[in-house]
């Protein structure tokens, strides 16, 4: 019954990445740490990168690469954040501060804010996103939101790009900080059969989604992962 579980958590959560860009950790990371908490975050990260190696295949000509270089040496300070944020910090009060600014961002976006992936903006999204990716599996959101108004296959693409490179860095973060074991990569193994499935769903829906919906998208589901995270801290 657990496995079942947490494997719809998991296809929801590929279903949503494959069709928006980001979403996975958003949307299994908080049910997960609910059906069982030794699915966070190591195994989220590993299914993570699966997923983004499965939709950078399919998309890689329209990622931004230097956008993604930028991001990922921002990611390296938050890297160290993220690891030191796990082994020292209550996780409820990071994942309060994570859920915060997420929420700011989206709410100025919706406002009058128009963010753009300049070189400042990628490197401090970047040192956030690795600091909350690392420490609770939910990086995304603050990359997506400076590429909500590119294209959709732009947005997939790059944020793929960025999450196979950036999970990598965080994951090798976790082993040197001692909290990578064996049993987190069977138990990623064992959701992979279900990672596919809702990845290969999402197929229909971006298509839907690139008919003007990628930033309505974008911002709903940053919203609804910064809410998630704060209702997983209020749980715990």
């Amino acid at each position: 019954m657990t496995i079942a579980l947490a494997g719809l958590a998991v296809a929801l959560g590929a279903l949503v990445q494959g069709s928006v860009g980001f979403g996975i950790a958003l949307v299994s990371a908080p049910l997960l740490a609910i059906i069982d908490p030794r699915l966070v975050p190591v195994p989220m990260l590993l299914l993570a990168t699966t997923h983004a190696m499965l939709t950078l295949r399919r998309e890689y000509r329209d990622a931004d690469w230097t956008g993604v270089g930028w991001a990922l040496l921002g990611r390296l300070p938050g890297i160290v954040i993220g690891v030191l944020a796990v082994a020292v910090l209550p996780p409820r009060w990071f994942g309060l501060a994570v859920a915060v600014v997420v929420l700011a961002c989206v709410a100025l976006s919706v406002v009058r804010w128009r963010p753009r992936p300049t070189v400042p903006a990628l490197l401090l999204a970047g040192v956030v996103s690795g600091a909350a990716g690392t420490a609770s599996a939910i990086g995304g959101p603050p990359v997506a939101l400076l590429y909500q108004h590119a294209p959709g296959a732009r947005v997939r693409a790059t944020l793929a790009a960025y999450f196979v490179a950036g999970s990598l860095l965080s994951l090798t973060g976790l082993f040197v900080g001692g909290q990578f074991s064996a049993d987190a990569v069977g138990a990623a193994a064992v959701m992979v059969p279900f990672l596919i499935a809702g990845f290969l769903l999402s197929g229909p829906v971006r298509r839907l989604l690139d008919h003007g919906w990628t930033r309505p998208a974008v911002l709903a589901m940053a919203g609804v992962g910064a809410l998630a995270l704060l209702g997983h801290v209020a749980l715990g």
